[in-house]
């Protein structure tokens, strides 16, 4: 294949569509705008969402004011009454429940309420209860079993209690443990920690201390 043998696929170039430039071009006259109307005008403009007159659809949307939790759990109530179909002695579970009808999914959270009569002997494992509904099923023989039940917060290890106790205090009575590093030049702390040599006197050095007058020799 040489460069001359190249095509463009077939429908991709395409002559620009060129209005008002005669009968025969197809978009003469009117331009392919109709006649007359608000259409038909050079300086015609519409918003994007109107929609020829009725309510809109942005106003036709009910709003709610307020904070709406986007995550927010929901739980699906069954009361101890509804449970009475179910043999005594048997497990009850959201399972067994959605295939009741007592609630729409296997997947729903359930929560347990203690209105109407009690059953006797079942085993409820629901993901909530509330406490005169679990008063109620252990009353008549049963238990209640919570899933994905909350685990008490873990308390802080001893060591930790040990190293925040053993911590030095910085209150204003508190003292530092730093010392004071001798510097390489000499400094106070070196002149206060190196004797003086003999002989000399506090702001002289050795050469420079006092020598001894000689004897008059005048009779």
């Amino acid at each position: 294949m040489q460069l001359h043998d190249l095509r463009s696929p077939e429908g991709s170039r395409r002559t620009r569509t060129r209005a008002g430039r005669g009968i025969a071009a197809g978009r003469g006259k009117t331009s392919g705008r109709g006649q007359k109307g608000q259409g038909a005008r050079s300086s015609w403009s519409l918003p994007r969402a109107f929609e020829g007159g009725q309510m809109p659809l942005t106003q036709r949307v009910p709003k709610l004011r307020g904070f709406h939790n986007h995550f927010r759990i929901t739980y699906a109530v069954v009361n101890c009454g509804k449970l009475l179909r179910f043999e005594s002695g048997s497990i009850v579970d959201p399972a067994r429940l959605a295939v009741a009808g007592l609630i729409p999914s296997p997947n729903s959270r359930v929560k347990l309420l203690a209105a109407g009569p009690s059953p006797a002997g079942l085993t409820v494992r629901v993901h909530r209860a509330s406490r005169a509904a679990t008063a109620r099923i252990e009353a008549s023989g049963g238990t209640v079993e919570l899933i994905e039940a909350p685990t008490p917060e873990a308390e802080p290890a001893a060591d930790t209690q040990l190293a925040t106790s053993a911590a030095p205090s910085k209150g204003p009575g508190a003292t530092s443990a730093r010392r004071s590093r001798p510097t390489a030049g000499g400094g106070p702390a070196a002149a206060a920690a190196t004797p003086a040599p003999p002989g000399a006197i506090d702001g002289l050095g050795p050469d420079d201390a006092a020598e001894p007058e000689p004897d008059d020799p005048r009779p």
